[in-house]
């Protein structure tokens, strides 16, 4: 296990997906655990602050405390058809019950699933007035705004109040694989 000093304790990080936060002798295990777009769209509407469930996805991830699932990433093609590239995922959406670094366990871990299927960029969006702290942890980098304050065209929602009328920032991490890996020269 690799061993890093944090300012709450010490972090183990277990190399089967696990992080094992230490404090004295509290000691929390995360652990990715697989779900079906239902079981992570029903966590979705129970806690996210303002979105609605997803109507598809390529696949969906949780995070578990040993006992209960905290948090849940939902990943699937990117909304904006200019990004449909067929070679970049969307994380669509990231949600938790508020459980320490269960987001960025869960962007870490989209991202390298991502990796694993091929995808060369998994994308994200957040609002504007969200820090991205758990996606600057996860080695994300914003892009700088993107999108407007209201839907348009077709997919617009129908209830004004089922989005933010906020600015979003678009948020990417290149995960393309290795081409010289394992080549000797």
């Amino acid at each position: 296990m690799n061993r890093c000093s944090t300012a709450r304790g010490r972090q183990l990080v277990n190399p089967s997906g696990g992080v094992l936060f230490v404090k004295g002798d509290d000691m929390d295990l995360l652990k990715l655990v697989p779900i079906t777009l239902r079981q992570a769209n029903a966590f979705v509407q129970a806690f996210h602050r303002h979105h609605k469930p997803s109507v598809g996805h390529k696949f969906s991830i949780g995070v578990s405390d040993g006992e209960k699932l905290v948090g849940v990433a939902i990943c699937g093609r990117p909304v904006s058809r200019r990004l449909d590239d067929g070679l970049t995922l969307e994380v669509n959406r990231v949600c938790t019950d508020g459980t320490k670094n269960a987001c960025s366990m869960l962007y870490g871990a989209s991202c390298r699933a991502a990796k694993a299927m091929g995808y060369r960029r998994v994308i994200t969006y957040i609002l504007e007035s969200e820090p991205g702290t758990s996606l600057k942890a996860a080695g994300f980098h914003c892009e700088g705004r993107a999108g407007g304050l209201e839907w348009n065209g077709n997919r617009k929602p129908k209830d004004a109040d089922q989005y933010p009328h906020e600015m979003k920032t678009r948020w990417s991490k290149k995960v393309e694989v290795d081409t010289n890996a394992g080549k000797t020269g």
